[in-house]
């Protein structure tokens, strides 16, 4: 029996009926709709599913992000179309089963014992010969050995001119015909459990129980009834955010419209949320010591949630998917950067904003994270690495664990892993709704024989962030910076700093000297400042936030000055003598600085020196920083969420099933052939018996020719 690949002839005059039912029985749409459904899967696990449109917008462009919106592929699984594909595929393989399932059954009790004998010869394998036994006691003896090897038999008595003869029929692995039916069925099964617990059912209470996305904010509580579906929900899928010390029962369902809340028929509550780390900084473990709240009964009960190990309860399986901050309190410092604005001090709970309103600047401050732990290889950082932008000093560290994935066998892995402390995540978002990214370490961070703090800044999620290295004075803290930075824009101390250094350069010069002296020291502090007028010609290299271009100052500015105002024969020997102004002048500002903090004046040692090169380059690189004030965090409240998956699933037993049933299929349609024997048995006028034989498979091999032979020398008698 050959299944068939045709679809099902229906009789009926009306022709576009008969072609779209057999089109829609045949296997060859089956097999079409299951390579589409491939492709489609294959979409789904390279296109990362159900992400902010923006990220979308970010990597591939707002006219493909908007094509690839409109045919749903960022949320492939339950797009509207996909169902509809599995849809159709369970009903095609249904057909082709219910139309092959007859003749496969029917072929497997057959035995065709009424083969003719002249058909036998037309078998590719066939033997010939002739038996000294009569035609009974050779049939009970083939009869006998094929039934020892497992062989099922059925013969049939005919008459022949000499006599009665005998056609013996044997049969096995017929379980290769029921393994297609195995395999066709699982398809069915998979598909029709991935339809049940996928979202049909959910929207299908959307489209016929009055119930409406929801894409709006505030209290879960107050989410009105259409956008909450029954505790009695026979399917569904959702995330539930448990912060430690409450109770949670709504999960949220994600929608491409917004989000529908499942409410739950218990409650979890989570008492301790349990997170370790290897030493590489990589989770391994996360657990959370939950206790569940039946609201029918009141019961309470503890259980442990861990990856992988999931807590059953009525039904619904909870997974351990992620944790979040649970609303973490941060208490920071502002900062200023050449600013007028005074220090000052906010505090705000993670996932919350608070409104800006120090000097002339409109601004927003968002906190958007906080991460206790962050692990960093410190081996080779290369101090000047460019990672792209104007920022050339910039250092990203989250990219140097990027160099230690992949096989082992890529060679040495030079590692030196570091718990550099906590970091706090925020955006300042400007008047006009612009957003700037920020990311800084509490602490500072020994790189590169120097301890700095890092503070990092980026425009868009899809930029790695870019850090300004700004290095710890004598009490280890961003102070002396600062003070320095605060100095170098106010004139006042820039003239002091001027006048401090003329104490000691003006000795043995003349009073030319001294005024010529004087005025490039001012003209210097200028040009670093970002203040000289001969820096309103200079290209701004950025902008800030509310849309203020950046001042071009540091070393770009004294470099853009070389360029312009200085010969090319000049320029090395104008350049190195600019330098070397550049750090006696800083240095006495250092000690302005320090002097109107009420602070003793810097000693002239290596640490002042290490402290004043690491200041140049910080400074130079705070011309490009965005913002006019960094947030450094002083002090923390972690409160920890646990991100729990709540999934009813019912069809799973139905996949589960189809799987077994593609096992069981695959493996029978692989390693179990059909093989049929017939084995004629016609008397001689002599009493002799003529004997001929044929095998049938449905697969050729070298060991059915080995078997064959081997059954023709038992059987019939034929030396292989």
């Amino acid at each position: 029996m050959t299944v068939s690949t045709e679809g099902i002839q229906i009789k009926t005059r009306i022709v576009w009926l008969r072609n779209a039912s057999e089109l829609l029985s045949s296997m060859r749409f089956a097999i079409s709709l299951l390579s589409v459904i491939c492709i489609a899967s294959v979409i789904g696990t390279v296109l990362k599913q159900a992400e902010p449109f923006n990220n979308y917008v970010n990597q591939f462009g707002p006219y493909w992000a908007d094509v690839f919106d409109t045919l749903s592929l960022y949320t492939v699984y339950s797009a509207w179309w996909f169902l509809l594909i599995l849809a159709f595929l369970v009903l095609s393989t249904s057909l082709c089963i219910s139309r092959n399932a007859p003749k496969i059954l029917v072929d497997i009790r057959q035995y065709k014992e009424g083969m003719r004998s002249q058909s036998l010869k037309a078998f590719g394998h066939k033997g010939e010969s002739m038996l000294s036994e009569s035609v009974s006691t050779a049939s009970q003896r083939i009869q006998r050995q094929l039934s020892r090897a497992g062989w099922k038999i059925k013969t049939q008595d005919r008459v022949t001119p000499n006599g009665q003869g005998v056609m013996v029929a044997a049969k096995k692995g017929a379980a290769n015909k029921l393994g297609y039916l195995a395999a066709h069925s699982s398809i069915v099964l998979i598909c029709v459990g991935a339809l049940f617990d996928g979202d049909m059912v959910v929207r299908a209470q959307m489209w016929y129980g009055d119930k409406t996305a929801f894409d709006g904010g505030g209290m879960i509580a107050d989410v009105p009834a259409q956008h909450r579906l029954s505790p009695n929900n026979p399917t569904y899928r959702g995330n539930l955010l448990v912060t430690e010390g409450t109770q949670a029962s709504t999960a949220i369902l994600s929608q491409s419209d917004g989000v529908v809340l499942q409410d739950l028929p218990f409650s979890v509550e989570l008492k301790k949320f349990i997170v370790e780390y290897y030493s590489t900084g990589m989770p391994k473990l996360f657990a959370s010591d939950i206790v569940i709240h039946d609201k029918a009964t009141g019961e309470q009960t503890a259980h442990r949630v861990e990856v992988n190990h999931p807590v059953s309860f009525k039904g619904v399986e909870i997974y351990q998917s992620s944790f979040d901050d649970g609303g973490s309190t941060i208490r920071a410092k502002a900062l200023p950067l050449g600013t007028v604005v005074a220090p000052f001090k906010v505090e705000g709970v993670i996932g919350t904003t608070t409104n800006l309103s120090k000097g002339n600047e409109n601004l927003s401050l968002e906190y958007t994270g906080l991460r206790v732990i962050n692990v960093e290889n410190m081996v080779a950082v290369n101090p000047r690495a460019n990672l792209g932008g104007t920022d050339v000093r910039a250092v990203d560290l989250g990219s140097r664990l990027k160099n230690h994935l992949g096989s082992g066998a890529t060679g040495t892995r030079n590692e030196d892993l570091r718990n550099v402390g906590p970091s706090f995540g925020y955006k300042l978002r400007d008047g006009a709704g612009q957003a700037r990214e920020f990311n800084n370490y509490m602490f500072p961070v020994d790189m590169d024989d120097q301890r700095v703090f890092l503070w990092g800044v980026r425009d868009t999620p899809a930029e790695p962030f870019r850090y300004l290295r700004v290095p710890v004075d004598d009490n280890d803290s961003a102070a002396g910076f600062i003070a320095l930075r605060t100095a170098l824009a106010n004139e006042g101390m820039r003239n002091k700093a001027v006048e401090r250094y003329m104490k000691e350069a003006e000795v043995g010069r003349s009073a030319q000297d001294r005024d010529a002296l004087r005025v490039s020291a001012q003209r210097m502090l200028a040009l670093f400042s970002g203040t000289d007028p001969f820096l309103q010609a200079a290209p701004s290299p950025g902008v800030g936030l509310n849309g203020v271009p950046l001042r071009v100052g540091g070393l770009t500015a004294m470099s853009y000055f070389l360029e312009q105002a200085v010969p090319d024969n000049d320029r090395e020997r104008t350049s190195d003598a600019m330098v070397s102004l550049l750090n006696a002048l800083l240095f006495e500002l250092v000690q302005v600085s320090r002097d109107q903090a009420s602070l003793p004046e810097l000693a002239r040692d290596a640490a002042s020196q290490t402290f004043l090169s690491q200041s140049v380059l910080a400074l130079s690189d705070s011309f490009f920083y965005p913002a006019p004030m960094v947030f450094a965090m002083d002090d923390f409240d972690h409160v920890q969420a646990s991100v729990f998956q709540v999934a009813k699933a019912p069809g799973k037993t139905v996949v589960y099933l189809g799987c077994l049933f593609l096992i069981i299929g695959v493996f029978a349609m692989l390693y179990v052939r059909e093989r049929r024997i017939w084995v004629w048995l016609s008397p001689n006028p002599d009493g002799t018996t003529h004997a001929q034989m044929a095998l049938s498979s449905n697969r050729k091999t070298m060991d059915g020719d080995k078997d064959f032979d081997q059954l023709k020398q038992r059987l019939i008698q034929v030396a292989p």
